[in-house]
């Protein structure tokens, strides 16, 4: 199996760094995969669920939100604003904030940006609760 390095990182530092398989995410066009010898390339990453295949073919899920993504000279950087590895996720955590962005929409009256910012935050918690299933 052909590996390459990645390195996943967020705002809080480095989260991974090693040769992988392949890995799986969302773009703001749709979901991408990269593997062993890609072209250079750069994205911006949408919300979603991601996972990589690492060298020995496990496979770690995560929730990935937003960031960037690029493949230099076969090096890919992955810089996510989030990525919580599967084991990481705090299910309670994410069902109440469901529950509160849930209950937001719920009201009348709200300004444009309110409704967004719910709504956000809204998605933000299905893709956790959907990767910690």
């Amino acid at each position: 199996m052909s590996t390459f390095p990645l390195q996943i990182g967020t705002p809080d530092g480095l989260l991974f760094e090693g040769d992988v398989a392949r890995v799986v995410c969302r773009s703001i066009t749709g979901d991408l995969a990269i593997l062993a010898g890609h072209c250079n390339f750069c994205t911006a990453l949408g919300m979603g669920e991601a996972h990589v295949v690492m060298e020995d073919g496990t496979r770690r899920e995560a929730a990935c939100i937003g960031g960037m993504l690029s493949v230099i000279d076969g090096k890919c950087s992955l810089l996510a604003t989030t990525w919580e590895w599967k084991e990481d996720i705090d299910k309670a955590r994410a069902d109440a904030a469901k529950t509160r962005a849930e209950a937001v929409l719920e009201r009348t009256g709200l300004t444009d940006q309110e409704y967004k910012n719910a709504k956000a935050k809204l998605q933000r918690a299905l893709v956790r609760l959907s990767v910690r299933q």
